[in-house]
């Protein structure tokens, strides 16, 4: 690797540990809206969000590029449905962010984020009809198990934790079949949804229980700064994903569930039993053996028979 190569794999990885450490603290920012609705914070993240994102648009002279990639999808229908569809499953996702926060269910968040890698594999599997390893598959059990253990044990499922999980991984799916880049997609995902936050902030207005109209300064200007929150993340993530490999993004992407862990615990003094705890160490285990699960170190490891049946194959 080159001294320039060097220098962009070192601003990359700035990049993304930037990205993921906003998304880790963002339940502080969530809290301090808690005693208004989630759905008007979600209409005014939406609203203000494209705000911004326009502002990006021409201020990096991009604006001509972002028209001319708004018609080229037009005229691709799998295209222009991929990204309906995933305008929608992020608002979902935004949504039981803000909800779980201001409902005080920030392990439930991490617990969602912990397990996302693993649903990402599940999806794959079913929908690409991937294969897993054998290390791969025991990652998904540990997983599994660690889920069900929550459930069990509370005798309730982790709605949350699945919800957040699951959006975020259809998310990412319908990502991948969408050919548009990382500020047009952003972009054209917020403005699909901006006429239903704007009628719905319009309605609240009209029947005087907007909280843009009747909270504070501060709130008003919380609610504005919601937009730029969500895009500045999202924009160092494609930033940095440009320039470091998938696995140093896998890799980093545990930052934010653990920063959300240790508020949820330390700052919002939620409660953190050993049924969490058990349940967090077969995820942590199975992330830990899914990390590793393509590393030659780990092939060694598989089962002798399954190395008898691949040696046979091959």
């Amino acid at each position: 690797m080159d001294q320039e190569q060097s220098k962009e794999h070192t601003i990359g990885a700035l990049f993304a540990i930037g990205a993921f450490v906003l998304w880790g603290i963002f339940p502080l920012y969530w809290n301090l809206l808690n005693n208004v609705p989630a759905e008007e914070v979600l209409a005014h993240r939406v609203v203000w969000c494209i705000v911004f994102m326009f502002i990006i648009l021409l201020a990096l002279g991009k604006f001509k590029g972002f028209i001319e990639e708004v018609r080229e999808l037009l005229s691709q229908p799998n295209q222009l449905v991929s990204i309906i569809i995933a305008s929608l499953i992020i608002s979902i996702n935004w949504y039981l962010f803000i909800w779980s926060v201001n409902h005080e269910h920030v392990i439930e968040v991490s617990l969602g984020y912990y397990i996302n890698p693993i649903v990402n594999v599940l999806l794959g599997v079913l929908i690409l009809k991937e294969k897993l390893s054998f290390w791969q598959k025991v990652a998904v059990l540990l997983a599994l198990i660690g889920v069900l253990h929550m459930t069990i044990q509370f005798g309730s499922i982790p709605w949350a934790a699945l919800g957040l999980a699951v959006s975020f991984a259809l998310y990412g799916l319908c990502k991948k079949m969408v050919k548009v880049g990382a500020i047009t997609g952003l972009t054209i995902e917020t403005l699909l949804m901006t006429p239903f936050a704007l009628f719905f902030l319009f309605y609240l207005n009209q029947t005087g229980s907007s909280s843009f109209t009747s909270e504070s300064p501060g709130h008003l200007l919380l609610l504005i700064g919601a937009g730029i929150a969500t895009a500045i993340p999202l924009l160092l993530f494609a930033s940095g994903a440009r320039r470091i490999s998938l696995s140093l993004i896998g890799f980093f992407q545990y930052i934010a569930p653990s920063l959300m862990l240790i508020i949820g615990v330390m700052l919002f003094h939620e409660t953190f039993t050993l049924v969490h705890l058990g349940s967090f160490l077969f995820i942590w285990s199975a992330l830990f053996i899914f990390s590793l699960a393509k590393t030659k170190w780990f092939a060694k490891l598989e089962p002798k028979f399954l190395q008898k049946r691949k040696s046979f194959q091959g």
